[in-house]
């Protein structure tokens, strides 16, 4: 590439962007017919490198083997905090069902997706319930991988399908059924230090741009003090930092790819979005910022030593909650940073569904009905605190008093975060994939880890965002002869 170019730090004029066409209709959640055809072949090449490793023996009720009249199913999740809570109150639905031993598998992000992915594509038929999100639903069921759960939701009292926030329940239907069903929804918003901001006498805008940001994060920064001007992820892999990283390239004007498939990770626009992500990281972000996921980003802000964090919405349950963070009544939320673009979010649900190779799929939907049930909400309410609510999957979530009077601050840029996460809101181009935070291909997983590694390693200092970038624009290459591109 060319010399490098340093980030961007005020906006520069420019002539009117030529408005975009709009996109061809298609029924939400859908994958449009020229890109069905090779989804499962790219995603069976990826097994090799996702591996197909044996389970651990995870946690749960019960032996994890059938005896009598019962029945064990195996349930795979992410160990994220939500999850940890519903594993703590599994005594509840044994209760409920004293005929299902629940044996569950928690394994950390990355971990968790390769060994799902590996499990459902092969057939290995290892997991009765597997935890998912908008990526892998739209992709699988087209190959027959997933069960249609519409049958299921039909017959379950009380549950309210069309309780679950919209654009979240699209990007879980194909083909005008669900195939995986939300516990809890995303989008990105930024979280900020009231009392720090006051005492600066600084303002957070409702809606930032990123030269605000860096702005604040300039004057905020005090690494002697303990106090890192802001938090943004670093660790690689396409489930996380690709996750912001993206969204910033969006709304920079970059993509990953044009109308044509040509890879386009060199552009100005992706070098600029790049380069400044590096660069306030390096400047301003926390220590260890290179191998920081969202987990440690929590931490850091959430312990009081970081003043800005951009992430997910869903870090509300643990920012918020007073048995762990030390910031509670000290924060204020605001939309996610911009540049080019009105919005600049992104859609994402961790979401159960029950593989089509599972030989108990009423018991698993037994336990995926208890776990995404209005009902459930109250449970986690009651006996974990208000705080603890998985957000963003069911409207009504945000009017049960006790949520609306504690999520006062943050309920309205959630959902509008979370309505507003659509590509032509949050891009600045057409382009030929589904995706804000992804590319909702099969090879992204594979892609997207690889890239990552590129951009954590130009974090950590060690090379340059122009290497980085030169490296990533070669993998993408790969990706995109799969889809017809000759370059």
């Amino acid at each position: 590439m060319g010399r490098p170019r340093p980030p961007r730090t005020s906006r520069p004029t420019q002539p009117p962007r030529t408005p975009r066409s709009p996109r061809a209709s298609r029924p939400p959640g859908t994958i449009s017919p020229s890109r069905r055809s090779v989804l499962g072949a790219g995603l069976t090449a990826g097994l090799a490198s996702a591996g197909l490793a044996a389970c651990g023996s995870g946690s749960g009720s019960g032996s994890g083997s059938g005896s009598g009249d019962r029945e064990s199913i195996v349930v795979a999740i992410v160990s994220n905090p939500q999850m940890q809570d519903a594993i703590s109150l599994i005594d509840h639905f044994t209760e409920q069902h004293p005929d299902i031993d629940v044996r569950f598998v928690s394994l950390p992000e990355n971990e968790a997706r390769a060994k799902i992915t590996a499990s459902v594509a092969s057939g290995g038929g290892e997991f009765d319930v597997v935890m998912i999100s908008n990526y892998e639903t739209p992709l699988w069921a087209p190959n027959g991988w997933l069960t249609d759960l519409e049958p299921y939701i039909a017959k379950t009292d009380g549950y309210q399908p069309d309780d679950f926030v919209p654009t979240i329940k699209d990007a879980l239907t194909v083909d005008g059924s669900m195939y995986s069903v939300p516990f809890y929804g995303e989008s990105a918003f930024l979280v900020y230090r009231e009392d720090l901001f006051e005492e600066a006498g600084l303002e957070m805008p409702a809606h930032p741009s990123w030269d605000d940001l860096r702005s604040f994060a300039s004057t905020l920064h005090d690494p002697e003090g303990g106090m890192s001007g802001i938090a943004l992820r670093g660790l690689a892999g396409w489930g996380e930092n690709l996750a912001p990283m993206s969204t910033v390239i969006n709304t920079f004007g970059g993509c990953w790819f044009d109308m044509e498939w040509a890879p386009s990770l060199d552009s100005p626009e992706v070098h600029d979005a790049v380069s400044m992500y590096v660069d306030t990281l390096r400047s301003y972000g926390q220590p260890g910022a290179a191998t920081s996921g969202f987990g440690e980003c929590l931490t850091q802000f959430s312990q009081g030593n970081a003043a800005m964090w951009f992430d997910a919405s869903s870090m509300v349950s643990g920012v918020e909650n007073p048995s762990s963070s030390t910031v509670v009544g000290k924060t204020g939320y605001a939309l996610g940073p911009t540049l080019e673009t009105p919005y600049a979010g992104w859609l994402y649900a961790w979401s159960l569904a029950i593989p089509e190779t599972s030989q108990k799929k009423d018991a698993a939907w037994e336990f995926i009905a208890w776990m995404t049930h209005p009902d459930y909400f109250q449970l986690v309410g009651e006996e974990l605190g208000w705080e603890a609510l998985p957000p963003g999957s069911r409207l009504s979530t945000y009017e049960i008093p006790e949520y609306a009077e504690l999520s006062e601050n943050y309920a309205e840029p959630t959902l509008d975060s979370m309505e507003n996460a659509t590509q032509e809101n949050s891009m600045t181009q057409e382009v030929p994939y589904d995706g804000l935070q992804n590319v909702v291909v099969p090879e992204f997983q594979d892609l997207g880890t690889r890239v990552g590694q590129q951009f954590s390693a130009a974090i950590a200092g060690q090379k340059s965002v122009d290497e980085a970038l030169e490296q990533s624009q070669g993998f993408a290459e790969s990706v995109a002869r799969t889809y017809g591109w000759e370059g």
